[in-house]
């Protein structure tokens, strides 16, 4: 037989031997590391108790041994990334933000607006809100023509002519009085689009604008430039905008003090408080448009209770993601004015 003939014989005949004994060899090392272990983990004196493994047995029988104690000192932490809330991708950016806008709040707009609400008469303020409210009245108008709302945009034209002419440029509100009943109706673009199904998309905190969505941010700013375009000076003047826009938030801001600090201080978590009431709000506010609801009041209680109450007794609240796609409703009447939506 050749040397080459010998060779391809040793090597199948030694085949099965190294199939058979590699289990073997693992077992050893597996009843090795099992001792050790054992031996590690043991309370003291009773580290020799545990018996010798012999490799020829197989794998060897541990006798149980209480680790708890060795493992009770030791903290295993586990380290990851949050996912974001639904509907708020920018979370921790947004988190970021609220803190920010918050600290000038307390620093500055809540002063001013406190200062606001004690020096101005109540009446005064009122009468400001009220011309306010009424230089908005023509978005109110073309919102509800293009949600095929004649009734009410006509309603709205008639109250704008009012409280412009009788109301004295809107300073008195005399459209929501008898016997016209004309009341207030907020509507804007991001309603409209709400309204015909567009979603909010993300949930956002910018700073001088506050709580919104990227829905709202865009009907916001078409709303804003619509009555400069159409009026013409002197409310195109940007001296004139930017006075509007102050005035109208420190309006704003004292109208919703109350809820602010309540949203505010009362909850555990500030943010998420508030982002829950502002998409709750909003909802409710187009929900009201399709007929689904007579207003858009949102109880504060119902908002708080998740953190309060870690989740116990909660008072039923409306889910926080917005932009229901089902199909606009009738043409339900709506009561009262809305109540400001905090811009914190």
């Amino acid at each position: 037989m050749s040397v080459s003939a010998l060779a391809i014989a040793a090597l199948v005949s030694a085949a099965p031997v190294t199939a058979v004994e590699a289990p073997r060899d693992l077992a050893v090392l597996n009843a090795v590391s099992a001792a050790r272990i054992a031996q590690d983990t043991a309370p003291d004196g009773q580290a020799g108790d545990a018996p010798a493994a012999d490799p020829g047995d197989g794998p060897p029988r541990i006798p149980y041994q209480d680790v708890s104690a060795a493992q009770s000192d030791q903290e295993i932490l586990v380290t990851g990334e949050m996912e974001p809330t639904p509907g708020d991708p920018l979370e921790r950016a947004n988190a970021q933000t609220f803190k920010t806008v918050q600290a000038i709040d307390k620093a500055v707009v809540g002063p001013i607006a406190h200062q606001y609400t004690e020096s101005v008469p109540k009446q005064a303020r009122k009468g400001i809100h009220n011309v306010l409210s009424n230089l908005h009245e023509p978005v109110v108008f073309l919102n509800f023509l293009l949600q095929l709302k004649i009734g009410k945009a006509f309603e709205t034209l008639g109250r704008f002519t009012l409280n412009s002419t009788v109301g004295v440029a809107g300073l008195i509100d005399v459209a929501k009085r008898e016997p016209f009943n004309l009341p207030h109706r907020p509507n804007g673009l991001a309603y409209t689009l709400g309204y015909y199904g567009v979603g909010p998309g993300p949930y956002l905190v910018l700073p001088l604008i506050g709580s919104t969505t990227l829905r709202d941010v865009f009907g916001r700013v078409v709303d804003l430039s619509i009555l400069p375009a159409v009026a013409g000076p002197p409310l195109n003047d940007p001296a004139v905008a930017l006075g509007r826009g102050v005035i109208s938030s420190i309006d704003d801001r004292a109208r919703s003090d109350e809820l602010i600090v309540r949203l505010r201080d009362e909850s555990p978590d500030p943010y998420a408080t508030m982002r829950d009431y502002y998409l709750q709000k909003r909802q409710a506010e187009i929900d009201v448009l399709r007929g689904k609801r007579d207003n858009a009041d949102i109880s504060i209680d119902a908002i708080l209770a998740p953190y309060l109450n870690g989740g116990q007794d909660m008072v039923p609240a409306e889910p926080p993601v917005v932009g229901s796609d089902t199909a606009p409703g009738t043409d339900a009447p709506v009561s009262g004015e809305a109540e400001p939506v905090p811009a914190a």
